[in-house]
């Protein structure tokens, strides 16, 4: 297993040992021992799957309080993946970080708690898993503007398929500094 860093403090790009011959491959997609050697969670409590044809973009999504870190992968298809910062008070505040993720390349991606995550599907279909670090709380589901302006990310897509409250959140500098995480060095 390799770890990458980024260029989020927390926020890292996991690439799998892959084991692969003429009938196919294995890899582990998490050991809570070669997790832990690297500072990763190694415990999490909820894990989901979903699907989105190409153009759907979900996100930007975070819980707080209550937040939920993520380890991301694609079981079928590619997506633009992407985590914000979205903590009061750090450095990277508003930064962002993608990476493609797909069925092929096989990474990772680890999102802490304390930012928010979206992603964009490249292929026809997508088959998107998350484990999460803590479970899901309706009271505290929160979003940020896919499009915001101050964050300026790079999507692949103009003209995403957006849900109604993807279409409906608000500009990171409209969220009330209570519906934020604190950044804790």
């Amino acid at each position: 297993m390799k770890v990458v860093g980024t260029k989020l403090s927390g926020c890292v790009i996991i690439e799998p040992a892959v084991f692969g011959d003429e009938r196919g491959f294995f890899f582990e997609t998490w050991n809570a021992d070669r997790f832990g050697q690297h500072g990763l969670p190694t415990k999490f409590v909820q894990s989901n799957v979903s699907s989105s044809s190409r153009g759907v973009l979900r996100g930007l999504h975070y819980q707080w309080p209550n937040p939920q870190g993520k380890l991301v992968s694609v079981l079928e298809g590619e997506v633009y993946d992407v985590a914000v910062d979205i903590r009061r008070g750090s450095p990277t505040f508003g930064g962002w970080e993608a990476v493609i993720l797909s069925a092929e390349n096989k990474r990772q991606l680890w999102i802490p708690e304390g930012f928010a995550h979206g992603f964009a599907v490249l292929s026809e279909r997508a088959i998107f898993s998350y484990l999460c670090t803590a479970q899901y709380d309706k009271a505290a589901d929160a979003g940020v503007r896919w499009d915001d302006p101050s964050i300026g990310i790079d999507w692949p897509v103009t003209a995403p398929l957006l849900s109604r409250k993807d279409e409906a959140a608000p500009l990171l500098a409209d969220i009330a500094r209570d519906r934020l995480p604190t950044y804790e060095p």
